[in-house]
């Protein structure tokens, strides 16, 4: 397929459905004069509510920085970035986590704190609940992730590298956000692990209605949870579409990403095994 024949933007939301992000125009310059190094080039991007959209590209394509910007810790130099009908940069203010949960790529857990202090910090740190209503949240959502409460009050250092991703989710989703953000969400675990996590957010994105952005190099990642692909090539997102139909385009990072033997094995039907046959005995 063409790539050429493919539409640039996001296509059109259905009527009266106002997107969860919507970025126009957007540029991202590091550096000034001879140093100047620009990301991201009149970029434009719609997230639609439910769906999970998932960001690919090359190194250097700016995937952690859209985020970044999404969560307002960084400015675009031009354009507007509008997360929830609000413009982004207001998302440092109080209250921020009630509609934005992101899971960082190691965890980024406080070393310091048990387990169910990490998942209570944001909820604590609110000031506006009783302590045992905070602590019962907390438990909830360990529970939520597959964790039972004989970790509660264990150190980071203590849990496996499943078992942080499942701690950092469970911090994420402690205010209830509409909308979580995932940078590299199985990165460093092992298949099995990642199977499970692929799982657990499949049913979390069911059950809580979610709208979910996703940066992954993981193929089997991305054919598992994503709704739709983003590839930010060439300054902006070329190319957004449900994952096969990207993948199917005439893009040079798209055929090195997509169709190298990683994403052949990703693509493929999940094998089927004949039914074995009973012996029968005279």
């Amino acid at each position: 397929m063409d790539a050429t024949a493919m539409p640039s933007a996001t296509p059109a939301l259905p009527a009266g459905a106002a997107p969860v992000v919507d970025i126009q125009g957007l540029w991202t310059v590091f550096g000034r004069g001879e140093s100047e190094v620009v990301i991201h080039r009149d970029l434009a991007l719609q997230v639609r509510r439910g769906e999970v959209l998932t960001l690919v590209g090359g190194s250097g394509t700016g995937k952690t920085v859209l985020l970044r910007q999404m969560l307002g810790l960084e400015h675009p130099a031009r354009g507007s970035v509008q997360v929830l009908g609000q413009p982004a940069a207001e998302l440092g203010r109080q209250g921020a986590s009630s509609r934005v949960g992101m899971l960082f790529q190691q965890g980024a857990l406080f070393s310091a704190f048990s387990v169910l202090d990490n998942i209570a910090f944001a909820l604590r740190e609110l000031g506006t609940l009783p302590a045992d209503v905070v602590t019962d949240a907390a438990y909830v959502k360990l529970q939520m992730v597959g964790l039972g409460p004989q970790h509660a009050h264990k150190r980071p250092s203590d849990l496996s590298g499943g078992m942080i991703k499942r701690v950092a989710l469970a911090r994420a989703l402690i205010m209830d956000p509409p909308l979580l953000l995932l940078d590299e969400p199985t990165a460093g675990l092992d298949p099995h692990a990642s199977d499970d996590f692929c799982d657990l957010l499949k049913d979390l994105h069911a059950e809580l209605g979610l709208t979910v952005i996703m940066v992954t190099h993981d193929l089997d990642t991305l054919f598992a949870l994503s709704t739709r692909v983003a590839v930010l090539a060439s300054q902006k997102v070329l190319f957004t579409d449900t994952p096969r139909v990207v993948a199917g385009l005439d893009h040079p990072f798209i055929h090195d990403f997509f169709q190298g033997e990683r994403g052949r094995r990703a693509m493929a039907p999940a094998p089927t095994q004949a039914p074995t046959q009973a012996s029968s005995t005279l």
